[in-house]
């Protein structure tokens, strides 16, 4: 979610070459809150669901409302929704079922589906697999190993990365992403967490996204021009047309 004055967080972010942002709801005020500041902002497009971490403490008609708002224009992907089996605020089988109703909510509203995935992985994929996936499907802050990697790209879903592949103990995910096929391939903020080195530990903003574009690039072997010209047009593929 976008994190500060908005007239200023974007200017930095076009100052930085970024030029479209998706600020992403995680429960009916913040999905709310993303919907309308889309409205209002040129190059801001929004996401809406209610959180793995959120979905025990909703009210009635929350469900409804999260498609309604997904029907809007500017609304341009169903997230973050999925499995977070690190933290226990919600229990596993109800946040399964609350997957399930997004997935179906994305396919019935023709937007991508924006997967919150921690330490869920097998979870997930399965149920993507019983559901039958949207045409679009994005791994928010991609955390799987290079095996699920090709298990996503057979699929055609895409892995957005975040800050967190420029930390020194990112390894593997670094590898990771050296494998993903630059077709597949996004870059993210998870603002206002995740800063990517040599920001860690500040606010993270859109512009930050610079930096994880560098660590992309070299990982992958790529020129700067070559994955920035990619990421965007998989961004456009993606969420477009904008």
């Amino acid at each position: 979610m976008i994190d500060g004055p908005i007239p200023d967080v974007l200017a930095a972010a076009r100052a930085a070459g970024v030029a479209r942002v998706v600020t992403v709801g995680t429960d009916l005020a913040s999905s709310r809150w993303s919907a309308e500041r889309a409205d209002e902002h040129d190059g801001v497009y929004a996401a809406v669901a209610i959180h793995p971490n959120e979905v025990a403490a909703v009210p009635d008609g929350a469900i409804a409302e999260i498609e309604a708002l997904a029907r809007r224009p500017r609304v341009v992907a169903v997230g973050e929704t999925g499995l977070d089996y690190y933290r226990d605020h919600a229990a596993p089988e109800l946040q399964r079922r609350w997957f399930r109703e997004h997935i179906a909510i994305a396919k019935r509203t023709g937007k991508a589906l924006m997967i919150h995935d921690r330490d869920a992985h097998a979870d997930v994929l399965r149920i993507l697999e019983e559901e039958g996936p949207p045409p679009r499907v994005v791994f928010h802050c991609f955390s799987g190993d290079v095996a699920m990697v090709k298990t996503c790209a057979d699929a055609g879903y895409v892995m957005s990365f975040a800050g967190n592949v420029t930390f020194a103990n990112a390894r593997p995910l670094r590898e990771a992403a050296a494998a993903v096929p630059p077709d597949l391939l996004l870059a993210e903020t998870d603002a206002p967490f995740l800063t990517p080195v040599p920001y860690r530990g500040r606010p993270n903003s859109p512009a930050m996204t610079a930096y994880t574009l560098r660590c992309l690039a070299e990982v992958k072997g790529m020129a700067l021009a070559d994955l920035c010209d990619a990421v965007t047009a998989t961004a456009e593929r993606t969420f477009g047309p904008w």
